[in-house]
C-alpha cells in the first residue's frame, strides 16, 4: 500500500487514514512492509520508459507481495503506483482492484462523482452516496 519512499512516520499516518476509512478489520498489512516494503516499479519516470515488459517483470515482486494478502482491493497513494499495479492485475487477470487512496477518501465523505468510480469493485460501484452530478434535484 505505502511507496518505501514515504518513509515510516508518513507511512504510518496513512495506515492510520486507511484504517479511519475501511475499518482496521479489513485492513490487510502486505509483508515485508514499511521500510521493507517493495516498490511497485512504476515510479522515477518508468512508468513512462517505453519499456513495458521490463517494467511488469520489476513489479512482478510487488504482485506477488499483494497477491498473498488474499486482499480484494490494493489502496496505492500516487498516481504510478496506482498505474502499475493496475497494470500488473490487468495483464496477469489477477483478482485484486486497485483503488487510490483519495477515491475511498471521497466514496467515504460522500462526495464520489459517478465518472470516478472506474476502479471501483462491483461492490462499491453503487454504492449510495449523495453527489450534484448523479443527484435527481
Amino acid at each position: 500500500m505505502v511507496r518505501k519512499s514515504y518513509g515510516d512516520p508518513v507511512a504510518e499516518d496513512l495506515r492510520y487514514v486507511v484504517k479511519a476509512i475501511i475499518g482496521e478489520e479489513n485492513f490487510v498489512e502486505m509483508y515485508p512492509n514499511r521500510s521493507n516494503n517493495f516498490c511497485c516499479g512504476g515510479g522515477g519516470g518508468f512508468l513512462q520508459s517505453g519499456f513495458p515488459d521490463q517494467r511488469r517483470e520489476y513489479g512482478r515482486i510487488k504482485a506477488e507481495q499483494i497477491l498473498a494478502t488474499g486482499a480484494k482491493y490494493c489502496i496505492t497513494p500516487c498516481h504510478n503506483c496506482h498505474a502499475q499495479v493496475h497494470d500488473l492485475s490487468d495483464v496477469r487477470n489477477h483478482p485484486w482492484e486497485t483503488v487510490h487512496i483519495w477515491t475511498l477518501l471521497c466514496l467515504s465523505l460522500g462526495i464520489l462523482g459517478p465518472n470516478e468510480r472506474a476502479y471501483l469493485g462491483e461492490d462499491l460501484k453503487d454504492v449510495d452516496v449523495f453527489h450534484p452530478e448523479s443527484s435527481n434535484f
